[in-house]
């Protein structure tokens, strides 16, 4: 199977280390990079965005959203999956980031494991 580059933009340096420890450890995923604001998640995808097969995104941000970086990378049309883990996934939020062009939204405090899967699955496609 081959291995999932993902980029991450989660503003929460424990949530970070222990997602990108999770994904690593447990599906064939290899975090390429990973940023905590908006800006620099435009900035990144802009520069790689080409490079990289997932990104997962968390809708709140400081600074900015997560919903910000969805819309710049449909806007700039970029072949890469979009899937949003936040603790605010809402139904009113799953449908905007839905929207915007992720393909899935995951809580973050009850979907990990469906997160794993989605990773597995799209690793093998």
């Amino acid at each position: 199977m081959p291995t999932l580059r993902t980029f991450i933009v989660e503003d929460n340096p424990v949530i970070l280390t222990n997602l990108i420890a999770t994904l690593e450890e447990l599906s064939d995923v290899r975090v390429v990079g990973s940023v905590g604001s908006e800006r620099e998640a435009v900035r990144e995808l802009q520069q790689h965005g080409g490079e990289v097969d997932l990104v997962i995104v968390d809708v709140l941000l400081a600074p900015g959203s997560g919903l910000g970086v969805l819309r710049s990378a449909q806007d700039l049309k970029l072949p890469v999956r979009r899937v949003v883990l936040s603790n605010y996934a809402t139904p009113e939020m799953r449908r905007r980031c839905l929207d915007l062009g992720a393909e899935r939204v995951f809580d973050k405090s009850s979907e990990i494991e469906e997160l794993i899967a989605y990773c597995d699955a799209a690793a093998a496609a």
